[in-house]
């Protein structure tokens, strides 16, 4: 099962939309000194939570219908542009999870590729009006190593977020 090399054979690529989650919510956080593998989220801290959100440079961005397509598009078109095969791709309010093959392509090139692309979009289309990133800082960049790995991330992009959304707001 294990593909014997030290080159996964994709990634699964996931980043949020500015300001939907903060350090000191509820749900919990990651942060550069609580990210080792399998540890606890940071509790959740409202004087924390409080200080981020007055940080904040706009208010929180939620990807509506017309936003959510523009993004999809874009992540597909520097897909195809590239020559990165897309495995799967789900687009919902706050965030964004893809499966890409790994042609030889740095997990970190496709991040911020895909953030790059549909930011230019989302401008050019009238759905982010302000000077900084629609999206939150970093995001997540998963090796993929076999067959196995490769199905349950497919898996979880497609039907583990939940149903479609609406193509209305």
């Amino acid at each position: 099962m294990w593909n014997d090399t030290d080159t996964p054979i994709a990634y699964f690529v996931s980043f949020r939309t500015y300001g939907t989650w903060l350090h000191g919510d509820e749900r919990g956080s990651i942060d550069r000194f609580h990210n080792a593998y399998g540890s606890p989220y940071i509790e959740p801290n409202e004087k924390w939570l409080e200080y981020n959100r007055a940080k904040l440079k706009s208010p929180p961005f939620k990807l509506n219908a017309q936003a959510r397509r523009v993004v999809e598009a874009a992540v597909r078109n520097v897909c195809e542009y590239r020559g990165w095969p897309l495995h799967a791709l789900n687009v919902r309010t706050n965030h964004v999870h893809s499966v890409v093959h790994n042609i030889g392509q740095t997990s970190i090139s496709v991040l911020n590729s895909f953030k790059a692309y549909a930011t230019r979009d989302l401008r050019k289309n009238d759905c982010w009006k302000y000077e900084h990133s629609p999206w939150a800082d970093k995001g997540s960049r998963l090796r993929i190593w076999n067959e196995r790995g490769l199905q349950a991330a497919i898996d979880y992009v497609v039907d583990g977020q939940g149903g479609p959304l609406p193509d209305f707001d």
